[in-house]
């Protein structure tokens, strides 16, 4: 699971606010606590999808405290973009791989496409990589 360490300090209008230490773009609030965890999640991922875009190196996911997990749909993605570079392809390659267009893998990659999980799973598959599922009682 995709997660990052957040710090929530209360701000002098009573709003939380948020920022990610892996992250140090990421600066939001909320007006409760619940508020700024679920804006924490929006705010990295737009980071996220940030770094993504100018092929930059994604922080290592944190298993700290005080984190917020990611969808898995966005982790899926992030772990996508992470295989593509160790493996040091390009998206083309990976779309000739996959024998289509460019375009289909930058919407693989983009964090706000609601991509199939299907089309994920083949992406892997191609760089010689499987998907396994672990599920766990929540806390």
């Amino acid at each position: 699971m995709l997660a990052y360490r957040i710090t929530l300090e209360p701000d002098d209008n009573g709003t939380f606010l948020v920022r990610c230490p892996a992250l140090p773009m990421v600066i939001t609030f909320g007006d409760d606590e619940t508020a700024a965890r679920r804006n924490a999640v929006d705010a990295i991922e737009i980071a996220l999808a940030s770094i993504m875009n100018d092929d930059g190196d994604i922080p290592a996911s944190d298993l700290a405290d005080d984190i917020v997990r990611l969808p898995l749909r966005t982790a899926l993605k992030v772990e996508l973009y992470l295989a593509l570079r160790s493996a040091g392809l390009t998206r083309a390659d990976l779309a000739a791989r996959l024998g289509t267009r460019p375009e289909s893998i930058d919407r693989l990659i983009e964090l706000d496409h609601r991509s199939a999980l299907e089309n994920l799973e083949a992406a892997f598959a191609a760089l010689g990589r499987t998907l396994e599922i672990d599920v766990r009682r929540a806390a």
